[in-house]
């Protein structure tokens, strides 16, 4: 049903991409208005939004955060769960999608889990920078219509800690992902789908040196767990050649635990500093109609219903007291959506698409209409032009309607239970040239007004539109929805598909991003880097009479330094807690954002089985988006990070 702000990839091109890590999030990064934001996380910032506006899907089922070490409410991470050896051609949507996707303003990245071979047993055995990992995939039963596909990752830094290497960190990660398939039986097709993750970090400074602690005066002790699981059936039956029903069933759950101690440097005895334990349960039902009406016209429609149980803890020591931010437990919440759209073939030359998406948040009655549509003109067999528009709507992130505030006589409120959803309508005009048939120029301009945006009346210089990037989400009470803001640009691609075992992808983002709160100041977005240039591209040299290929690929980055909150190191000691200087909000900003990635490797095929092995060389020069900065809460110092300058990663594949 997309007409523009899409673009498909597949396993083949998240493999093959430098500095990719076989993430199909940092693999994103390299299109167009998408921006690299720091290098130890993925979140996918699309054109100047929180990553938190952007939706997750497998087989069409919305997903939490599908990423070890993930944060609650936010939607990227240091490490995927997604395991990219069972991904099929999936779809990646940057503004005005379809009427399908819902309750997201930014973007869609819809993912497929590809169907296994039926007709033999294939395994695999993989280790690099997301884990040792081994899976398999073949037919079920002696008809060989059924199949399965799997895979399992284990943490190499926990499988090297077992073996009694030592390390002083404690990282552990682990995740399993399945596809059962049951084509062509008496009620339809029937799949089962399986993602389960988990990840558990411990950083104890007790037992570092005084110039291995980040702070001098006192040192701390981390414990961080998070888990992910989705399961889902999903059953297609086929009335006649013109319709489709999809019928789906599926449960997620994710939680996050945190435990942070602190310790004087002299007596170093432990004491609770924060507490954090999140947990978010969904169900979901949905039906899906795809009807052929004629030639020329295409219609779909659905409904989707979710219900949510949901409970969040968390507390931190503020000046000789613990303060509570959320306290619910077993807190429900639901929501309907139903979708409608055509895709009408008006002439040869014109297509064109209408859709519109409704959703209710029945937790506090909510309700938002979203008309969708665009055009497309064939201009030539060569070139076309299309425009698109659409409005967008997303909840909060669920823990911010719980966000507790105390009262003077002890009354407890939820301040932001009843706020709205924040909404955007997108604009975008598109001219797509094809130069050749392995090579094609894309040039797109946009503009995205974002409302309902919820905001601070007591502090003006904070907004949600700027959440989402971070390993903690900040609770913040006495929310409402009189924020609004703007992203603009215009982004132009040059991209030569495989072709002669050669390939390239040349992207540039020229954008702004800004948000105005209740004292009608604009402001730039913590996005808000203003430019951004990729350049990638590989060679395949091969040589057939020895089944031998020999890997080579570049990668080159450079992007605006993304604006922030400085510390306020003077309130920050008074208070013995991080605290930020909100009068210089987003008026300062990082320095330019250089990376370049060199990747080489081989490849060998024998009779039965294939060996691959790469090396990834990633290189930030003196500089990369800050790895970590903190403050000391004691003496108002400010610490920066820099970790990963130089980082080199290999990853080995047997295949048989």
């Amino acid at each position: 049903m997309a007409i523009i702000g899409a673009r498909s990839f597949t396993l083949e091109e998240t493999n093959r991409y430098p500095g990719a890590y076989g993430d199909p999030a940092r693999m994103a990064m390299n299109y167009a208005g998408v921006l690299p934001v720091r290098d130890n996380r993925n979140d996918i910032i699309i054109r100047g939004n929180s990553a938190t506006g952007l939706q997750w899907r497998i087989e069409d089922i919305e997903i939490p955060n599908p990423n070890h070490f993930g944060a609650s409410g936010t939607t990227g991470g240091p490490i995927t769960i997604i395991n990219t050896n069972l991904l099929a051609k999936s779809d990646f949507f940057n503004g005005a999608f379809p009427a399908e996707y819902g309750n997201a303003i930014a973007g869609v990245f819809d993912l497929k889990m590809k169907s296994a071979n039926t007709n033999k047993h294939e395994k695999w055995i993989q280790t690099g920078w997301n884990g040792l990992e081994f899976g398999a995939e073949g037919p079920l039963g002696k008809n060989h219509k059924s199949s399965y596909i799997f895979s399992y990752r284990h943490a190499i830094t926990d499988i090297i800690d077992r073996l009694g290497g030592n390390l002083k960190d404690k990282i552990s990660y682990k995740d399993l992902s399945f596809k059962l398939n049951f084509p062509k039986t008496k009620t339809g097709n029937w799949t089962v789908i399986g993602i389960g993750g988990n990840s558990h970090i411990i950083t104890n400074e007790l037992g570092y040196s005084i110039d291995e602690r980040t702070f001098d005066s006192y040192g701390e002790k981390l414990d961080n767990s998070t888990s992910l699981g989705v399961l889902a059936i999903t059953n297609r039956i086929y009335p006649g050649k013109k319709m489709k029903i999809t019928n789906t069933l599926a449960a997620t759950e994710n939680t996050v635990k945190n435990l942070i101690d602190t310790f004087d440097a002299v007596d170093q005895s432990l004491f609770l500093w924060a507490v954090e334990d999140t947990k978010e349960i969904k169900f979901s039902a949905s039906t899906k109609v795809n009807y052929k009406i004629s030639p020329a016209i295409d219609f779909n429609s659905g409904v989707i219903y979710d219900h949510f149980l949901l409970s969040y803890h968390d507390m931190e020591y503020i000046k000789r007291q613990y303060v509570t931010y959320t306290d619910t437990s077993n807190a429900q919440a639901s929501m309907l959506r139903a979708f409608m759209g055509f895709k009408y073939q008006i002439s040869p030359r014109i297509e064109s698409y209408f859709g519109l998406h409704t959703q209710v948040f029945l937790f506090n009655n909510s309700k938002s209409i979203e008309p969708r549509g665009s055009i497309k003109f064939t201009i030539n067999e060569k070139s076309d032009f299309a425009y698109g528009f659409g409005l967008h709507s997303q909840t909060q992130p669920k823990v911010v309607y719980f966000v507790r505030t105390q009262k003077s006589n002890n009354q407890v409120v939820l301040t932001n239970k009843n706020l709205d959803f924040t909404k955007s309508i997108h604009n975008i005009i598109g001219y797509n040239y094809l130069i050749n048939k392995n090579l094609r120029l894309k040039a797109e301009a946009y503009y995205q007004y974002l409302f309902d945006v919820p905001v601070r009346t007591p502090q003006p210089e904070y907004s949600l539109i700027n959440f989402g990037t971070e390993y903690y989400v900040e609770r913040k009470d006495s929310l409402s929805n009189d924020g609004n803001g703007q992203n603009y640009g215009i982004e132009f691609t040059l991209e030569r598909y495989l072709h002669k075992n050669f390939f390239y992808l040349f992207t540039a983002s020229l954008f702004e991003s800004n948000y105005t709160s209740t004292d009608e100041q604009k402001r730039s977005t913590a996005y808000n880097g203003k430019y951004a240039v990729n350049m990638l591209g590989g060679y395949e040299l091969t040589f057939p009479k020895k089944y031998v290929s020999l890997i080579f690929g570049i990668k080159l980055t450079y992007a605006g330094g993304s604006p922030y909150v400085p510390f306020d190191p003077v309130k920050t000691v008074e208070n013995s807690r991080a605290e930020y200087d909100w009068s210089q909000a987003y008026k300062v900003k990082r320095e330019d954002y250089k990376r370049a990635s060199l990747r080489l490797g081989v490849r060998r095929n024998f009779s039965k089985v294939s060996m691959e092995t790469t090396f990834d060389f990633q290189y930030r020069s003196n500089y990369t988006s800050i790895y970590l900065e903190r403050i000391d809460v004691s003496t108002g110092e400010i610490i920066n990070t820099n970790k990963m300058g130089f980082y080199p990663m290999i990853n080995m594949r047997i295949s048989f």
